[in-house]
Formats: structure tokens, C-alpha cells, sequence
């Protein structure tokens, strides 16, 4: 079975991308595409619902970083880091929902949990967001 990704895009105080497929190396440019289209068109969060994605790869973790580094101020990270030795930072303006067990495993096995607020479903994860 080809790798295929969907990417529906939601409209709102915060967009939106529901992932559909398989987030890999034969989509990793295709997210992260959209991740910088998105910001460029002056978006300041980014809301990824998980539940549709059935494989992550760590070519998929690798567009998550992507995004979350597009979406996150580097000086924000430095200063928080430079305040908080030794804490970890979590980006206000990028988040994830609604993974499976196996996705939201392939996350925390990798660490992404450290840096990444995931909440169970997209409700959850919307009123999580400063306005």
C-alpha cells in the first residue's frame, strides 16, 4: 500500500490540519509544506488532530519537529531555557490531539511529549490555546 496523507484544513482563531494516512518520509515534505504555508499566510498556532493518522514514521516525527520549530519562536525557547535551566519547554502555539495508542506511543518513545502539549481530542486541545 502507497504512503498517501490528507491534510483537511479547518478554519478558525486556530486552524486546524486533521491528518488522514500515513505521516512518512513519502509525506513528511507535503506537512511540513503546509505547516509553512500556513504560518506564512500569518496563522500563529497550529492544532494537528492526530486521529486519522494509522502510521508514524520517524520521517513523520521529523516533519512534527519541522512544524513545531515553524510555528515556535526560537527566542521564546532560548529565553524560557535561559530563565529555566533545565526545564523543558512546551509550545503554546503548536499542539496535537486525539492520537492513537500506537501514534501517541511512537511520540513518547521519542521524546516529542517533552516539548509537544497532546490532549486526548481536538476540544480538549482548542481551549487550550491562549487567545
Amino acid at each position: 500500500m502507497p504512503d498517501s496523507l490528507t491534510i483537511t484544513k479547518t478554519e478558525g482563531r486556530v486552524p486546524i490540519f486533521r491528518l488522514d494516512g500515513r505521516l512518512t518520509a513519502s509525506t513528511e515534505a507535503q506537512f511540513v509544506a503546509a505547516a509553512r504555508q500556513l504560518k506564512d499566510s500569518g496563522a500563529r498556532d497550529l492544532l494537528v488532530d492526530m486521529s486519522g493518522v494509522d502510521m508514524l514514521t520517524s520521517a513523520g516525527l521529523r516533519g512534527l519537529h519541522s512544524a513545531l520549530l515553524i510555528f515556535t519562536p526560537r527566542a521564546e525557547i532560548d529565553a524560557f531555557q535561559k530563565a529555566n535551566p533545565g526545564e523543558l519547554f512546551k509550545s503554546p502555539y503548536f499542539k496535537l490531539a486525539g492520537a492513537s495508542p500506537q501514534v501517541y506511543s511512537v511520540l513518547s518513545m521519542a521524546g516529542f511529549l517533552h516539548n509537544i502539549p497532546i490532549y486526548p481530542d481536538v476540544q480538549q486541545a482548542l481551549g487550550s490555546f491562549v487567545p
